[in-house]
């Protein structure tokens, strides 16, 4: 088992996420840091994926703060969400610039997609730096998936934004630093909005995995979109 999946599958004890269970103040703070209500049952739904069954182990532990410790993990996970946002960026922009869309309405929502996604960049790469580490940008290219006409673009949108979404769910677990799960919950309904209309767009249900979104680790998704990142 990989380094990365380990950490995934041990859902650690560290996490912001534990930290919110155990603590009910911690978590009232956090709740109206993310907006009330709407943040309270996104909330429910990441601590359902993170695992019921480790709150209940650990609610006869010490309290452990989520601000102490090394950062790094962190760091790791927000430049990997740093990279799909350049992806998804770099997407809209290329379709955009290509002129492959026809229909008006279709893209004006390309267009206001790929200005949410530019405005993750923009907010990841300050969380890089204020975490001590170097933004990182990668190289893309979707030639082929443009090649492949109007259909062949929308299809791919919907999967890149399932995936990124996806992708936020995985990570929650792993999160240490409440400030940062906070931007995740947040860009990740944002993903989701965007994955739904799409969905729509091409025919499929707006919710692919029912009532309740399944999360998708680093091993998963990378496979997914290395054929659009430049070797």
């Amino acid at each position: 088992m990989s380094d990365v999946t380990e950490r995934e599958a041990d859902a650690p004890r560290d996490s912001a996420m534990h930290e919110l269970a155990r603590d009910d103040s911690s978590r009232k703070r956090f709740l109206k840091m993310m907006g009330g209500t709407s943040a309270a049952a996104a909330f429910t739904i990441f601590l359902a994926a993170c695992g019921e069954d480790e709150k209940k182990k650990s609610s006869g532990e010490p309290k452990q703060s989520s601000g102490g410790g090394s950062m790094k993990g962190d760091l790791e996970i927000v430049q990997y969400a740093l990279t799909l946002e350049h992806l998804e960026t770099d997407f809209y922009d290329a379709v955009i610039k290509s002129g492959v869309i026809k229909d008006k309405a279709l893209a004006e929502v390309a267009t206001a997609i790929r200005d949410n996604e530019q405005e993750h960049v923009d907010a990841l790469t300050k969380t890089v730096e204020q975490l001590g580490g170097k933004p990182m940008k990668p190289e893309t290219t979707f030639d082929a998936v443009i090649k492949g006409g109007a259909q062949k673009v929308l299809e791919t949108a919907a999967t890149v934004e399932n995936l990124g979404a996806a992708a936020y769910l995985g990570q929650a677990g792993r999160i240490k630093s409440k400030e940062v799960l906070a931007a995740a919950l947040s860009i990740h309904t944002v993903e989701a909005r965007h994955a739904a209309a799409l969905n729509k767009v091409v025919g499929k249900t707006i919710v692919p995995d029912g009532a309740f979104a399944k999360p998708a680790s680093m091993e998963e998704v990378l496979p997914l979109v290395k054929p659009f990142l430049k070797a």
